[in-house]
């Protein structure tokens, strides 16, 4: 473990899963504590998207932005909002240059899947066909996330590909969830590695999937064929459950003929880049927003 990053294990609570309205809450808390991010460089608007049930989004756009990405939270599909993610969205915004269209998606246990997916095609669709309103390029338009967000990203880049739907031109897939079978090495020895492990894993999955059988679109993972799909950056940290079925997914993609690139963090575990005063998790959010631009300059190239 990364010096730095063990220091701060014990300030880290322990979460369950067990009651998702009170994790909520306490994950709203540990969130409004995080420090403000600085937004000078930046105009953020609040919009709604037309859906059924309409879906609430905020759009952070640096000056001279054009590619942009649809950004989604993590939280196990049952914790965050638009504003817990509020630092985050920011910070990539800022780090990247993109316009960041944040998505406020349903939670389950109340909202199983696929709702949180519906909401985010709803918005990838929308933004599509406002891109000239947005003020971004249509054929620069990335999905990515942080843990179920980018297992919600992954998830819809599938659910584009096969419905013919809007262009995706990259996946920024952080530490992403992608396989409810925890079959991997990773998956079956983490039982108490820090903020995540298997036991909270099983039960986020739990929550997510109710009573639906698993399909490509829940657990990416489970995907017969990944040809086609957008090039994707794949980051994981080498203490997280995830790790090994993303390291398998960026290895499937390539071997489908998409272009990866796979960043695994040594010393570091699942949500370790929210410590912001370590060496490490600098680099990470860094090497985050540099991926991002990377993916959206290469469009057309």
């Amino acid at each position: 473990m990364d010096p730095e990053l063990e220091a701060f294990i014990p300030l880290f609570p322990r979460v369950n899963l067990t009651d998702p309205v009170a994790e909520r809450k306490s994950f709203a808390e540990i969130a409004a504590a995080a420090p403000p991010p600085d937004t000078s460089n930046m105009e953020i608007e609040e919009r709604t998207v037309p859906a059924d049930p309409q879906v609430p989004v905020r759009i952070y756009r640096p000056h001279l932005a054009q590619g942009a990405i649809i950004w989604l939270h993590g939280g196990g599909w049952v914790m965050g909002d638009l504003d817990t993610e509020h630092p985050w969205a920011a910070r990539l915004a800022d780090v990247s240059g993109a316009v960041v269209i944040s998505v406020g998606y349903r939670l389950a246990p109340e909202q199983p899947f696929p709702a949180a997916l519906d909401d985010v095609y709803a918005v990838l669709t929308w933004t599509a066909e406002h891109a000239a309103e947005l003020g971004i390029d249509p054929e620069r338009i990335a999905v990515g996330g942080h843990s179920a967000g980018s297992n919600l990203a992954a998830g819809v880049a599938l659910r584009a590909r096969d419905e013919q739907g809007p262009p995706i031109c990259f996946q920024l897939l952080n530490q992403p969830a992608l396989d409810d079978r925890m079959e991997t090495w990773s998956a079956r020895h983490f039982t108490d590695t820090p903020w995540m492990n298997r036991d909270k894993v099983v039960a986020a999955w739990r929550h997510y999937l109710g009573s639906a059988p698993p399909s490509p679109y829940a657990a990416p993972a489970r995907a017969d064929d990944l040809s086609g799909l957008p090039p994707a950056y794949i980051a994981t940290a080498e203490f997280c459950p995830n790790r090994d079925e993303d390291i398998l997914y960026a290895l499937r993609l390539l071997q489908a003929g998409v272009s990866v690139e796979l960043h695994q963090w040594p010393g570091t575990f699942h949500g370790s880049q929210a410590i912001l005063s370590a060496e490490v998790s600098q680099r990470q959010v860094a090497e985050l927003g540099a991926a991002l631009r990377r993916g959206l300059s290469h469009v057309g190239k």
